[in-house]
């Protein structure tokens, strides 16, 4: 079966410098067998000198890479390149065999670069994961036109956006607390505010980073929020996130029962478990919900209603 991606397909999104030793591996599959997703950089994580090294590496990387691709080939992989000129560069040099890829990470996106960018991808396969990481995020007024021009332009294009977290706390001259999350500073306004512009316009969205690696009680606890607020996939800087950020997507059998009924419902408005159900109103949620538990499976609950996975891992 070939790929169709959708945003509840990329789970945990690993970045990976160009120039990592082990970048075949990782992209095959072979190093981290349950990685979902992966994003190749060649921006931040590279030092201008070793540029070079990193497109070598990635000319390799895509060389060992099956093409055509199935899901279990290994993660989806993006290319992160350093601007629209490297972009440009990679997408005219046939070395780079592209068609093993499964499209590219937008760094620092604007609308002013939008025509650019389907310039450089007219003709190709490649998806687009436009970041979101630069003080225009902070204007509402230019997220709103970013979103209509998106839908009008490139709704085909877009598998979801990146919220850049590091890079918008840096605008503000902040870095993240290593008490709070993310929701709970000046981060909390901007998830909010880009879920709503962009989700009106049918756009997902993934959560940024966190770069608490341990403990991980930080990162469980923004994940509840991330699942709160509608976001399909966390970006993860090391392994040890990976499960802890796919089993924070597993989705309840409750709501999974509830979606059923909704998407078989033959009434406008019913009661179920103890709430007020309008199928009309909670239809896209439905479908959300079945496609997330098809991808991350279900939580498995005691009795008591206790998260037995999440119990095993903290006890």
């Amino acid at each position: 079966m070939m790929k169709k991606i959708t945003p509840n397909d990329l789970g945990a999104t690993m970045y990976v410098p160009a120039t990592h030793p082990e970048l075949t591996r990782i992209a095959c599959g072979e190093k981290y067998p349950e990685l979902l997703s992966m994003v190749i950089c060649l921006e931040d994580a590279v030092l201008d000198r070793d540029i070079p090294q990193a497109l070598n590496n990635l000319r390799d990387t895509l060389l060992a890479l099956k093409s055509p691709r199935h899901f279990n080939d290994g993660p989806l992989v993006f290319i992160r390149p350093r601007s629209t000129a490297m972009a440009a560069r990679l997408v005219a040099d046939k070395t780079f065999l592209l068609h093993a890829a499964d499209g590219l990470v937008l760094p620092k996106f604007r609308l002013s670069s939008l025509d650019t960018w389907l310039s450089i991808t007219a003709g190709t396969h490649l998806l687009w994961m436009p970041t979101l990481e630069d003080a225009e995020v902070y204007d509402v007024t230019k997220m709103q036109q970013m979103a209509e021009a998106l839908k009008a332009k490139a709704a085909d294009r877009v598998l979801a956006l990146r919220i850049g977290g590091n890079d918008l706390m840096s605008v503000l001259g902040l870095r993240r607390s290593k008490e709070y999350t993310l929701y709970e500073g000046p981060l909390g306004y901007v998830i909010k505010m880009l879920v709503s512009v962009f989700g009106a316009q049918g756009f997902a969205l993934t959560s940024p980073v966190c770069e608490l690696i341990e403990p991980d009680d930080i990162l469980r606890r923004e994940l509840k929020q991330d699942v709160l607020h509608g976001l399909v996939g966390k970006t993860a800087i090391h392994p040890s996130q990976i499960p802890v950020i796919h089993h924070a997507l597993r989705v309840a059998p409750r709501d999974y029962q509830e979606a059923l009924r909704i998407l078989n419902a033959d009434s406008a408005v019913y009661k179920s478990d103890g709430a007020m159900c309008e199928p009309a109103t909670h239809v896209n949620w439905a479908h959300r919900i079945i496609q997330q538990g098809k991808r991350y499976g279900y939580v498995e609950t005691s009795h008591g209603g206790q998260d037995l996975g999440a119990a095993a891992q903290t006890g």
